[in-house]
C-alpha cells in the first residue's frame, strides 16, 4: 500500500469524517490528524492512504474563496473554490430579501458570480415578485425565470451553459424548488446522497450536510447543494467596507462629504441623496442600515 502524498477533492464532510476524491475519481472516507477540523466541501486536500478503503487528510491546499454560514449562535464556514451561486427564489412561499441580500454580499466578497432564478411564476403574485426583484435587476443582477417542473427540458437548456466548467453552489429556502432543480440537474442525487452517507456512517444528518454532485462524467462541472442553514455569515466583512459590496451603492461611494462616511446619518452623503432621489431602493437601504448595526456590534457569541 502507497504511503505517498496525494491530492484530492472534498466532497462531502461531517465532523472529522470526511469523503474525498482523488484524481482518478476513487472516493475514500478520510480523517483528519487531531481534534480540529477545518476542511469543507470544495476543499483541495494533501491525504496519504491509513488503509485499503480510508486515508488521513494531512494539509489543506490555499482557497480561492470560502463562504460562511451564520445562525443565532455561531458561524461556520461550510463550501469554498466556488465559481458562481445560484439564488432560487419563488412567487411562494414569499422570499427574504434580507436573506437573498446577505448571500449577495457573501458571494461578491469572495469574487463568486451569482445568478438569481424566479421560480412558479405561473402563481398568482408572480408580478409582485418580478417588482420586488426590480432593483436587483436595475443594479446588473442576472435575473432569470424558470418553471422548474411546468418546463423541465427548457430549464435544463437554459442552466447548462452557466453551468458547464464552473462549481457552482445552488440556494433556496424551503418550498423554492431546489430539490426539483437539484433532481433535475443530477438524476441519481438521492442514489449518491445514500452512498456517501453510508460511506461516512453519517445518514441522519443527510438533510443538513453540504454535498458535491459532478454534472458530468468528465468532472468538469459540479453542483453543490447545502441544505439546513438561515442565512449566510458576513462576519468576515467590517462595517465600513459593507457598502463596497452593495452594486446599487457603490456609484455613490466617495462622493460623500466625509470620507470615513458610515451612510446613515451624516450631512452630505450621497447614498442616502440617491435614495431620496430613488436610486436606490428604501428596502435594500433599510437591510444595509441592519447590517452596518449589526457587524459593527459584538458577536452573541
Amino acid at each position: 500500500m502507497s504511503k505517498a502524498q496525494q491530492t484530492g477533492l472534498v466532497v462531502r464532510g461531517h465532523g472529522r469524517h470526511y469523503l474525498v476524491e482523488d484524481e482518478q475519481g476513487e472516493r475514500l472516507h478520510c480523517l483528519t490528524r487531531g481534534k480540529k477540523s477545518d476542511c469543507v466541501v470544495g476543499d483541495r486536500v494533501r491525504w496519504v492512504r491509513s488503509s485499503d478503503h480510508e486515508g488521513v487528510i494531512e494539509a489543506l491546499e490555499p482557497r480561492r474563496n470560502l463562504l460562511f454560514r451564520q445562525d443565532e449562535w455561531k458561524t461556520k464556514s461550510f463550501a469554498a473554490n466556488l465559481d458562481r451561486l445560484l439564488i432560487l427564489v419563488a412567487v411562494e412561499p414569499q422570499f427574504s430579501e434580507s436573506q437573498l441580500t446577505r448571500a449577495l454580499i457573501a458571494a461578491a466578497s469572495a469574487g463568486i458570480a451569482t445568478h438569481i432564478i424566479l421560480n412558479k411564476t405561473d402563481l398568482p403574485g408572480a408580478d409582485t415578485a418580478r417588482e420586488r426583484l426590480a432593483p436587483y435587476k436595475a443594479m446588473g443582477q442576472d435575473v432569470l425565470e424558470l418553471s422548474l417542473k411546468g418546463e423541465a427540458e427548457q430549464a435544463r437548456t437554459v442552466l447548462a451553459p452557466l453551468l458547464q466548467g464552473h462549481a457552482t453552489l445552488v440556494l433556496g429556502p424551503s418550498g423554492t424548488g431546489k430539490s426539483t432543480l437539484i433532481n433535475l440537474l443530477v438524476p441519481d442525487a438521492q442514489a449518491q446522497v445514500g452512498e456517501i452517507s453510508q460511506a461516512l456512517n453519517s445518514g441522519r444528518h443527510t438533510t443538513t450536510t453540504t454535498q458535491w454532485y459532478w454534472l458530468d462524467a468528465q468532472r468538469h462541472s459540479a453542483l453543490i447543494d447545502s441544505p439546513g442553514f438561515q442565512e449566510f455569515g458576513l462576519r468576515q466583512i467590517p462595517a465600513p467596507e459593507l457598502a463596497g459590496w452593495m452594486a446599487d451603492f457603490k456609484p455613490f461611494l466617495g462622493q460623500c462629504r466625509f470620507h470615513n462616511c458610515s451612510h446613515r446619518h451624516e450631512p452630505g452623503c450621497a447614498v442616502q441623496q440617491a435614495l431620496q432621489a430613488g436610486q436606490i431602493s428604501p428596502s435594500r437601504y433599510r437591510i444595509y442600515d441592519e447590517l452596518w448595526q449589526e457587524l459593527s456590534s459584538p458577536p452573541r457569541w
